[in-house]
């Protein structure tokens, strides 16, 4: 049943929504320092860190839309609020995959698919969800700059991490930082019990609505425009805090005293750099979507993507201080790739299946991770480092190609035109 939604519910949706990227990112960072921990070497550390991204990702494809369509049946918070359990529990275990491993007489590696696996679909019930609340707690007019503050909160978390957390293992050490993660999902399923409510009424429908999200698709270009840039640019964070973090631990093999934490630490600095570009930029990004157009702004933020990513191919030497060029345009071109495709999908899916569309929306996203790390993995190991973000690159640029055809085929979700069809949601 709706409820009635006062300004703390909104601040408690930032809250959460940081919690729970700060919890993803932190599972992701330490996820190379760990596995070279227990004995990966550089020749296959390419192949085994994109599978296991590329795993969990299938698996998330098992649920995430499903997931949507709960939401839409039972509401979105008591989804969110297991999947931060299931995420706790594995995170709290995660460090201790060696012992487990010779407890259960599996390999330690092997354990750590499990984990990850298990904290994967935890984080698949938590964050498609936080971002359909986003559309619930919103109206198209005030959409756009809702979504910079969710997004500021989501570039906040991933900040936080790379630049203080991802220092923090040469002080504390590695089991200390990644229990960390696990106090973070605790703590973000009590919030999401405590201080969200519910503001859609349920849906009665007794099955996912697959027929009526293609036909939508098929009538709204903007839409599939939105979906091709979740299937390009959702693993655009993914692939900078894998292989970015990846290519720094295993360059310093060959760069005379450099440690590999301290490699890791100089890669959180570019990481956090990107984050906090995003940071900066997100409130920019809200406005230029809201006052000249989702599509122009999704085309926009392609462009700068395309050349941060294709830029990282000039870089050899990933501790020099050239990396932060194209990481400036990383960041900026993903403040508005995070924003634009997401506002486009939420004004255009009907209140009653929003969880549904934005459940598919987010299984495109899905399936382009796998795609781009799957292919990432393979380049990282039998071309370069820098092969996987300038395959992103291309990939973006094409994406961009397409959303001007759609401006210049007449784009139906302009921003001025949008904003007039005012309070349409509950």
């Amino acid at each position: 049943m709706s409820q009635e939604l006062h300004p703390s519910h909104r601040n408690s949706l930032y809250l959460v929504v940081s919690l729970s990227m700060i919890f993803m990112t932190l599972v992701l960072a330490v996820q190379p320092l760990f596995l070279k921990g227990l004995g990966l070497g550089r020749d296959n550390a390419g192949f085994v860190n994109a599978n296991i991204q590329v795993i969990t990702e299938l698996v998330d494809l098992l649920f995430v839309g499903y997931l949507g369509y709960l939401s839409d049946r039972f509401g979105r918070i008591p989804i969110v609020y297991y999947g931060f359990i299931l995420s706790a529990i594995t995170a709290a275990l995660t460090p201790f995959c060696l012992e487990i491993g010779l407890l259960v007489g599996m390999n330690g590696v092997a354990v750590f698919y499990v984990a990850r696996i298990l904290m994967s679909v935890g984080s698949t019930a938590v964050w498609p969800q936080l971002g359909t609340l986003t559309g619930d707690y919103s109206t198209p007019k005030d959409r756009p700059m809702l979504l910079a503050k969710v997004g500021f909160m989501t570039a906040f978390g991933a900040t936080l991490v790379y630049a203080v957390l991802m220092q923090m293992p040469k002080y504390i050490g590695l089991t200390m930082v990644m229990m960390i993660s696990a106090a973070t999902a605790l703590a973000g399923a009590w919030v999401s019990r405590q201080f969200l409510v519910e503001k859609a009424t349920p849906t009665q429908k007794q099955k996912f609505p697959f027929a009526a999200v293609m036909s939508l698709l098929r009538q709204e270009r903007d839409l599939r425009l939105s979906f091709m840039a979740a299937f390009s640019s959702r693993n655009d964070m993914v692939i900078i805090g894998l292989f970015l973090m990846t290519w720094f631990i295993y360059f310093a093999d060959i760069v005379p005293g450099v440690t590999h934490v301290q490699a890791a630490g100089q890669a959180g600095m570019v990481i956090g750099f990107v984050g906090l570009i995003i940071l900066i930029s997100l409130p920019f990004w809200g406005w230029l979507i809201q006052n000249f157009g989702r599509v122009e702004s999704l085309t926009l933020g392609m462009v700068l993507s395309g050349v941060g990513f294709t830029g990282m191919g000039l870089i050899y030497n990933p501790l020099s201080w050239w990396t932060f060029v194209p990481a400036l345009f990383v960041g900026l071109g993903q403040a508005g790739c995070l924003l634009a495709p997401q506002t486009l999908a939420l004004d255009i899916s009907p209140v009653d299946t929003r969880g549904s569309v934005m459940g598919a929306f987010n299984t495109v996203g899905c399936i382009g991770i796998i795609f781009f790390i799957q292919i990432g993995g393979f380049l990282f190991d039998l071309v370069s480092p820098t092969a996987p973000f300038i395959f992103t690159g291309l990939a973006n640029f094409v994406i961009m190609a397409y959303g001007l055809w759609v401006l210049r085929s007449g784009s139906q979700s302009g921003g001025s035109d949008m904003d007039q069809a005012l309070d349409l949601d509950p």
